[in-house]
């Protein structure tokens, strides 16, 4: 199938980065949703499966462990402040980057609450589409 990302690709790598992909300076990671290689180039996957753990680990927290509890987030979504309270800390995590703890934690933090808030916004609004 042939996509915008596809013909990016084509455009940004020649023939000279076919060598690369072959000798795995290019990672080929296969998408077992649906079938499809997806090249990275950057960590993605390694990132991804990081930010994958830090959410997991996230629920393991005194603060919303059992299953029982309810957290902070579900009460604040309840008065209609979800996506807001996901956009502030996002702002919150970026402004202070590399200033308190550690700046790999900071991301994490943006990336989860980043996630949080397409959650929200897809249950709050019409979901966008992207053309395939």
């Amino acid at each position: 199938m042939t996509n915008s990302w596809s013909l990016l690709y084509d455009i940004m790598y020649g023939p000279e980065d076919e060598h690369n992909l072959n000798t795995g300076t290019i990672t080929i990671f296969e998408n077992t949703m649906n079938n499809e290689s997806t090249r990275y180039k950057y960590s993605e996957q390694e990132i991804l499966k990081e930010l994958t753990d830090y959410i997991v680990r996230t629920y393991d927290q005194h603060y919303s462990a059992g299953s029982d509890k309810i957290q902070t987030l579900d009460l604040i979504e309840a008065c209609g402040d979800g996506e807001a309270f996901c956009r502030s800390n996002i702002l919150k995590y970026a402004s202070r980057y590399d200033k308190k703890g550690t700046a790999r934690r900071d991301i994490m933090k943006i990336l989860h609450y980043a996630v949080l808030l397409m959650h929200f916004n897809d249950k709050n609004a019409q979901r966008e589409t992207y053309p395939q």
